[in-house]
């Protein structure tokens, strides 16, 4: 990124890197490029459907080894960290290494249930289509058009290839969440009761997926996995997990980036040229850092902005991008 003119006469050189100057002067200012973990392509598939997007990402060796044992257990790894470890983002990294497609993603909050994350059933949708084909001589639609899987309805759909499923933050949902999800992860299959009522004789129906070309077949309302899928949740420790739901699980626990993983992943993301200048900024993140107030980004956004040529020494700049988070997420 270099410093950019927006193109008023006005403008002096230290301040060509400002598109707003909060001077009412309108003008048409030309962007520079976003950073890297700030771009979005309009051809990328939606989120949850095959093809992921790949940003870099730095693990330690202890921690990759606790992520290889919940592949081989095909038990769900439960990360705890600090907001900003990366704890959302080592899902999306083992997708991409392990070529499993896009990550399907259950952002929990307070009014999370197991239900939505499994299916949504559109009674209402198929009463309406009912009574507009009342009278008609062609047949009513198929009630799997009225079928939608959720995200861990998704990731339980049988294949040969397992598909990896991030449930975020399962710490914010009720208490009772943990509990309701043992069965699911036990047993690797769910049932769809307005689909098990059908008659025997039913066909399978085809059933809405995260790919609207692929709808899945369900026979007689159950979905069961050939593949336990990769499931990774994370938690910000915001409270405890029931005995029985731990045991379940594998545990990994994020540390916070030391110094020289500070530089590499500067390196990663930025490039190598990006550490030249990174000396004064690390010190400056690493004084300021306790125990869940700094991001990584965060530092991560103050080396690119002064990579672009921005004096982040100028007023308050430095302190709006090293923010402390407070505990907020």
């Amino acid at each position: 990124m270099t410093p950019t003119d927006p193109g008023r006469g006005d403008a002096r050189p230290a301040d060509t890197w400002r598109l707003f100057r909060g001077d009412g002067t309108a003008g048409e200012a030309a962007f520079p490029p976003a950073p890297p973990w700030r771009r979005f392509d309009p051809e990328e598939p939606p989120a949850g459907r095959r093809g992921s997007r790949h940003r870099p990402y730095l693990i330690g060796r202890d921690e990759a080894d606790i992520v290889n044992a919940a592949l081989h257990l095909r038990r769900p790894l439960l990360v705890n960290g600090h907001p900003g470890t990366g704890k959302s983002s080592l899902a999306h990294a083992v997708a991409h290494e392990l070529t499993l497609g896009s990550v399907l993603h259950w952002p929990v909050n307070s009014r999370s249930t197991l239900g939505d994350a499994l299916y949504e059933y559109d009674a209402v949708g198929r009463l309406r289509e009912a009574n507009l084909h009342r009278g008609s001589d062609g047949p009513e639609p198929d009630i799997g058009r009225y079928v939608r899987l959720g995200p861990l309805g998704n990731a339980l759909v049988p294949g040969e290839r397992p598909r990896i499923l991030l449930i975020d933050e399962l710490d914010k949902g009720d208490v009772d969440l943990p509990n309701d999800l043992l069965t699911v992860f036990e047993e690797g299959e769910f049932t769809i009761p307005e689909l098990a009522r059908l008659p025997d004789s039913h066909p399978p129906v085809l059933v809405q997926t995260d790919d609207p070309d692929r709808p899945a077949p369900v026979v007689r309302g159950r979905v069961r996995c050939q593949e336990f899928p990769v499931v990774v949740i994370t938690s910000n420790g915001e409270r405890d997990f029931p005995p029985a739901f731990l045991r379940r699980c594998v545990r990994l626990d994020l540390p916070e980036p030391d110094e020289q993983r500070l530089r590499d992943i500067v390196a990663v993301h930025l490039g190598d040229d990006a550490l030249r200048d990174v000396d004064e900024l690390l010190e400056a993140f690493l004084s300021r850092r306790a125990p869940g107030e700094l991001a990584t980004d965060q530092l991560l956004n103050a080396v690119f902005l002064r990579k672009g040529g921005v004096d982040l020494d100028s007023g308050r700049l430095l302190d709006a991008v090293l923010h402390e988070l407070g505990g907020a997420v």
